[in-house]
């Protein structure tokens, strides 16, 4: 009710036949009449002050205080001190029964009665009740303006008359009216005593941490919350046997480094999870978890928000071109950073450089075996190598299925070792060859034992086209059962899910047919109409393909529909085996290769250990079929160890050890030579030096890398040939310093210098063309091959202006043109610039159409390769823009490369962004989100995942709570960040003069 008619009518009263209002209505009435005696009388020439007048004004407030008393009936009478002294008084009984306005007041009352008994007779009584009127008074007039300054006008018809003095019993009406229509508060007392029993409860567990008792609190540290969080958000209602055993360790009591192995499936990741909420929780330190695939990183920041929400941290996605460096530095929260390799290097060397290492409590490596993996390996072992040596504070936990060569891990990471062969689910090993099933076996003989003939009747023209009887051990277990076969190749993926529908009984279709008539729709939403014809063909049978060649929006909804039943067999590439959670009853490996390449025994165990669902079935199976021509490389690869992990900084050369020596200089880690070799000493390179340094010695290999920079002009010193110059200083130069900041290949940096540098000449902004080129990535240009009549097509589209940038690179349109013509060629044209200039057309295209489906059919490239080619574009064009960052002369792309680093991470319309800047939310799902109303992050995060399910279609309830989170999360965290803004600005100077 708005209006200002009285709320309260003819009934006025609190106790029914009593009203009060109506008795200090009366008082009001007693105590003005004697005021206007006062003033008549003091206005009288010659009349004395006291006498009369005195008596009438005192009889009026012995009336005032009789009418005072009378109001105050039973447990408001009471002795002046007992109102101060007695505990069990008016405040209790106002409390327990009255509403807020009605508290307020008689607050009021106890107030001015205590400072009234500082005066004395009647005198006191008068000016009591002169000053709780005018408290009255004031407190509804200060409510008034209030409401008007809030925006609430007077009524029509309503007119305030100052010089007009209202009753007592109006503005008692006022106030309580104001009161009605006060908001309440949004925190109810329910969630305040929660929200105070958890702080009490992580202080606690942070005591118990801290000390060195066995009692580590009421869940290994951590508040009877977060045990309740993983039943309400994972269904885990208690640990395995090993998990409780690895999280009681004496070594993590002690908080030393750990690296523990166990089989796929094992339960590994929630034991880091755990540590990583006591670090968040009970340590307060920030924490850094590094996982091997930008996929892998937005499945865990959706996971987890859920958790940051409920017990007070942030959740930072670090990935593709997301991620602040340096992170903005907390006040309020912790922060848990999950990141990539890349990223996750790239936050070390910004939190070093920002002198914050030690607040980074922890750091948590997920699939630890990928240090012994080419570049990105040599990029996890320089971040870690940093680490350790920069913060002694940091704890290291380290975790993989794969691990062989624990001793050199060990002694690298200074850290203790914990294994266990512990599956939730029991694997059964075969081996197919033939007709014949194996039974791999460690003890025999040969690797593995006779276990079954296959029995199956074939058709001429089936044996033929199923040779390794695909069909026949599909159907043992799909559509009840779920099971994935692992292809050499991508294109073999899809002849095998055509190949094993064409066979399939027509009874498949019947399975669940309506939600696979969904799946289709949606891909054709996805595709702007478009949907691959494999696809099309094997979804009614409840198959389809997985690999790098669909988009990402195509994997996911694939994998969402395989995970809900809907699919029930997937034909995919060695990639799903190290990507996202994907396990299946049975798991057939097409083929012991990948691509050409023969199968290793870590790659072995990771696609088998897809096979067994924890929870759902009671065991799992795997199956390598084998030519016979393979018999025995399979027999070595069955009875064969893991392979051994090894440093990769001497091998990715440019990656590797010449990018570290470059960044310990940067970050004035190591300067000079003597604090290099030191430096590279505790490296794994530096604990495998014996082995993997035979022609040279350590010291040698980073003389001639610290040489070699110093001749590229990324380093400043000078090295003489004499023993006496290990103490000689050396300095980054500003080139060197944008190169390692910006995460630059030492490969590519002149190169990329000198490109930006002929950019300032001539920039042509007529479009973002020539800018694309400049951050169309170099490591892309190798896998492109241009059709060259779609080349000179693309050329002549563009207009004059964009033609001439083709100039400018070096690219002139006669060499396309000849090309195209089949003409012989005399001019020299660099092969990587004419790449360059080819893959940015493609990005070109793609972000006036913002659709891979008819970008890929234009160029001829499938549309995996586009979607690729767009987010390591959106990567690299961060890597460039952090690279003119540190160089004052390309000031003007600062600006510029802020604004395409967006477009090439979206690529979308812009009113879809704010939505797909959720993790987890890509185009498709946030077109459906955008289409039902929710067309902002706050929308998102104030959204009911009920509500989401029945508004959103193919959306489950599960990923519309973590949407809901993730949402929850982005935007604490934007808040976050602007409150940490209002703070630098507020806060003062401690160097004032």
């Amino acid at each position: 009710n708005d209006s200002e008619e009285d709320m309260f009518g003819d009934y006025d009263s609190f106790c029914g036949s009593d009203s009060l209002l109506a008795q200090l209505d009366d008082m009001e009435q007693m105590h003005l009449q004697g005021e206007e005696g006062d003033v008549s009388a003091a206005g009288e020439p010659g009349r004395p002050a006291s006498g009369d007048g005195q008596g009438k004004r005192s009889d009026s407030a012995s009336e005032n205080a009789a009418g005072y008393k009378a109001v105050r009936s039973d447990g408001f009478q009471r002795h002046e001190n007992d109102l101060l002294d007695n505990s069990e008084g008016a405040d209790d009984f106002i409390l327990d029964d009255f509403p807020s306005s009605q508290i307020l007041y008689l607050e009021e009352m106890d107030k001015l009665s205590s400072v009234s008994r500082e005066s004395a007779g009647t005198e006191r009584t008068n000016n009591y009740m002169n000053s709780c009127l005018d408290k009255i008074l004031n407190a509804s007039l200060g409510h008034a303006a209030d409401q008007r300054e809030g925006g609430t006008e007077l009524p029509m018809g309503s007119k305030h008359d100052p010089n007009k003095r209202e009753s007592l019993k109006d503005h008692l009406k006022s106030a309580m009216t104001g009161n009605a229509k006060a908001q309440a508060p949004l925190v109810s007392k329910t969630k305040q005593l929660k929200e105070a029993v958890l702080s009490e409860e992580i202080c606690v567990a942070k005591k118990a941490i801290e000390s060195s008792s066995d009692d580590i609190g009421p869940f290994y540290g951590l508040p009877s919350k977060v045990k309740d969080l993983l039943k309400q958000f994972r269904g885990i209602e208690a640990l395995y046997e090993w998990q409780h055993n690895c999280l009681t360790l004496e070594s993590l009591q002690q908080r030393k480094n750990l690296i523990y192995s166990l089989p796929t499936s094992g339960g590994k990741t929630l034991v880091a999870e755990i540590l990583i909420l006591q670090e968040l929780l009970c340590r307060q330190k920030d924490v850094l978890m590094i996982l091997p695939y930008v996929a892998i990183v937005q499945e865990k920041v959706w996971g987890l928000s859920s958790f940051g929400i409920e017990l007070g941290f942030l959740v930072e996605e670090y990935a593709g071109s997301k991620g602040r460096f340096p992170p903005i530095k907390r006040r309020a929260k912790n922060s848990l950073y999950i990141a990539t390799i890349e990223k996750g290097h790239a936050l070390v060397n910004s939190l070093i450089e920002t002198e914050r290492i030690d607040h980074l409590g922890l750091v948590v490596v997920d699939e630890l075996h990928m240090i012994g993996e080419g570049s990105r390996g040599a990029t996890l072992e320089m971040t870690l190598a940093k680490v350790l040596y920069t913060s002694k504070n940091t704890q290291v936990i380290g975790m993989s299925a794969t691990l062989n060569n624990v001793e050199d891990l060990q002694k690298f990471l200074q850290a203790d070792y914990y294994t266990n062969n512990f599956r939730p689910v029991e694997l059964k090993e075969y081996v197919k060859i033939r007709d014949t099933i194996y039974e791999v076996d460690s003890k025999a003989e040969h690797g593995f034992t006779f276990s079954r003939l296959l029995h199956f009747k074939y058709s001429s023209n089936l044996e033929k086209a199923d040779p390794d009887h695909i069909i026949a051990l599909v159907t043992e277990v799909i559509p009840k059962y779920s099971c994935l076969i692992f292809c050499p190749t991508k294109k073999n993926c899809e002849n095998v899910a055509a190949m094993v529908c064409k066979y399939l009984n027509k009874d498949f279709k019947a399975h669940r047919e309506k939600e696979k008539q969904d799946l289709i729709k949606n891909l054709k939403t996805i595709g702007n109409g478009s949907i691959c014809p494999v696809l099309k063909q094997t979804i009614p049978f409840g198959v389809a393909y997985h690999h790098s060649g669909l988009t990402n929006d195509e994997r996911k909804s694939i994998e969402e529909a395989y995970s809900a039943g809907v699919l029930c067999l997937l034909a995919c590439t060695a990639t799903l085996a190290a990507g996202v959670n994907l396990p299946a009853r049975r798991v057939i490996l097409r083929a012991p290769y990948v691509a050409r390449e023969f199968l290793k025994k870590n790659q072995y165990k990771q696609m088998i250990g897809r096979a067994g669902r924890a929870g759902i079935d009671s065991a799992g199976e795997s199956i390598l079929i084998a030519q016979e021509k393979d018999k025995q490389l399979v027999q070595d690869l069955i009875s064969s160890p893991l392979e051994n992990c090894y440093s990769n900084l001497l091998p990715e050369f440019n990656k590797g050890i010449q990018s570290l020596l470059l960044s310990l200089v940067g970050l004035k880690i190591a300067v000079t030579l003597e604090e290099i070799y030191s430096f590279m000493c505790l490296t794994l390179l530096g604990v495998q030096q014996q082995l993997l340094a035979k022609e040279k010695s350590l010291l040698d290999i980073v003389k001639e890398g610290v040489e070699n920079l110093i001749e590229n002009g990324l380093l400043k010193g000078k090295l003489s040939e004499k023993d006496g110059n290990s103490q000689t200083m050396l300095t980054i130069t500003r080139l060197g310093k944008a190169t390692y900041k910006g995460s630059i290949d030492l490969a590519h940096c002149n190169a990329l210098y000198r490109e930006l540098k002929k950019g300032l000449e001539g920039l042509i902004l007529e479009s973002n063309l020539h800018l694309l080129y400049l951050a169309t990535p170099y490591d892309m240009i190798d896998n492109c091959n241009p059709d060259w009549m779609i080349y000179l097509r693309q050329f002549n589209q563009l207009s004059p202006a964009e033609q001439r940038i083709a100039d400018i690179v070096g690219v002139p349109e006669s060499f396309i043109t000849k090309k195209a013509s089949g003409q012989a060629i005399r001019k020299n044209v660099d092969s990587a610039v004419i790449n360059r200039l080819y893959l940015s057309f493609v990005l070109y295209t793609l972000l006036k159409e913002t659709n891979v489906w008819s970008v890929s059919e234009k160029f001829s490239m499938s549309r995996g390769y586009v979607q690729s080619l767009l987010t390591s574009a959106a990567s690299f064009a961060s890597c460039v823009l952090h690279f003119c960052e540190e160089l004052e002369e390309f000031w003007v792309y600062k600006a510029l490369l802020t604004e395409l680093t967006k477009q090439l991470t979206y690529c979308v319309k812009a009113e879809l962004v704010p939505l797909m800047e959720v993790a987890g939310v890509l185009e498709a799902r946030a077109k459906q989100l955008y289409n039902a109303g929710y067309k902002t992050l706050a929308h998102l995060a104030n959204a009911n995942p009920e509500t989401l399910v029945k508004m959103i279609e193919h959306l489950s309830r599960r990923q519309a709570k973590q949407i809901v989170s993730s949402a929850k999360m982005l935007l604490s965290e934007k808040a976050e960040a602007l409150q940490e803004e209002v703070d630098e600005l507020l806060r003062m100077p401690a160097d004032i003069p």
